[in-house]
C-alpha cells in the first residue's frame, strides 16, 4: 500500500497516510486539527544509484526532460 501526503487546508499540517491507491483522494481528517478540510500533496522523491541521479532530480533542465536531450530547454542528459 503506497504512502500518501496531505495538507490540512485549515492548520496548515503536513502528514502521511498509508493508503490504497482507490482511496488516495478520499476524505481523511487531519491528524493534528482533525478537519476535513484536507487536500493529497505533490509527494517528490530522488532515487539514486552509482553516483548518478535516476529520478527526481534537480539537476537542472525542465519538467518535461525524460532523457537525452531536452528540445524544451536545452539540457542535455
Amino acid at each position: 500500500m503506497p504512502i500518501y501526503e496531505y495538507i490540512c487546508k485549515d492548520c496548515g499540517h503536513r502528514f502521511e497516510a498509508l493508503r490504497s491507491m482507490k482511496d488516495a483522494d478520499s476524505p481523511i481528517a487531519c491528524t493534528e486539527c482533525h478537519s476535513d478540510q484536507t487536500r493529497r500533496a505533490l509527494s517528490l522523491c530522488y532515487s539514486q544509484s552509482g553516483g548518478h541521479a535516476l529520478a527526481g532530480s534537480t539537476g537542472g533542465g525542465c519538467g518535461s526532460c525524460s532523457g537525452g536531450s531536452c528540445s524544451s530547454c536545452g539540457h542535455t542528459h
